[in-house]
């Protein structure tokens, strides 16, 4: 069973990453290229040589995204996948597969994504300095497995308290735990800024909300294939009852 899920898991990134890619081409690569004409106007205001190109600009926006968008979206959906097995029936309580997808999708934006993008936003190739970009990725890093931790241990007090109080309670006291623990590794963790003066803040804004967008479009598409298709799967086998019974 956790095979067949797998499969359609990937199936669903497959999915995601056709419409994630589309996205990135329309609204994500348009402010690439505006980030790259201004760290190119920058260098030859400075008297410094053209660098090589080692991969075309095409290639780059062409089959090179479409590589790194598919990889990682069908990583994401054997990811999911694997998760909703590992729950579905046992920690789930009443929920559906599709429902259970969905709040799946949602923690998993929100932990991956969101909260570790709060602290450390995505920049376009024009911002940053070359020279601290080991120390930015170790901070970036950091807070995504601050974020990841906090995520299961918000799960874990929210299992334990369900026994005493109702799911609603549990997962709101467990929200608040995941929220301040958040915020503590968030000021404890140093800020970084490196954006030029003369960096357009609307060419900043544009590329941000477009990288946000298209992580949004590939955990909305992974939650609502995957739980079609495994509600599918599930009812086939005769287990769609299961999540709903469990208690």
């Amino acid at each position: 069973m956790v095979g067949q899920l797998l499969l359609r898991g990937m199936i669903a990134g497959v999915i995601a990453g056709l419409l994630a890619f589309g996205f990135a081409r329309v609204f994500g690569e348009p402010q690439v290229d505006r980030a790259i004409a201004f760290e190119e106007k920058m260098a030859a205001a400075a008297g410094e040589p053209e660098e090589p190109e080692v991969v075309s600009r095409a290639t780059q926006a062409g089959i090179g995204l479409f590589t790194g968008v598919m990889t990682y979206s069908v990583a994401m959906g054997g990811i999911l996948s694997l998760v909703f097995a590992s729950l579905y029936g046992r920690a789930a309580g009443g929920l559906s597969p599709r429902a259970l997808s969905a709040c799946l999708g949602v923690v998993f934006f929100l932990a991956l994504i969101l909260v570790p993008d709060l602290k450390y936003p995505p920049n376009p190739p024009a911002v940053g300095n070359p020279e601290t970009i080991g120390m930015r990725t170790e901070l970036y890093f950091a807070m995504l497995v601050a974020s990841i931790a906090g995520a299961v241990l918000a799960f874990a007090l929210a299992r334990n308290l369900a026994h005493r109080w109702s799911g609603w309670n549990a997962a709101i006291v467990a929200g608040i735990a995941y929220v301040v623990f958040i915020a503590i590794v968030q000021a404890l963790l140093p800020s970084i800024n490196e954006v030029p003066e003369n960096f357009r803040a609307l060419d900043l804004y544009n590329f941000r909300l477009a990288t946000v967008g298209l992580q949004v479009t590939i955990w909305t598409v992974l939650a609502l294939a995957f739980g079609f298709l495994a509600e599918k799967q599930l009812r086939a086998q005769g287990l769609y009852r299961l999540g709903a019974s469990a208690r």
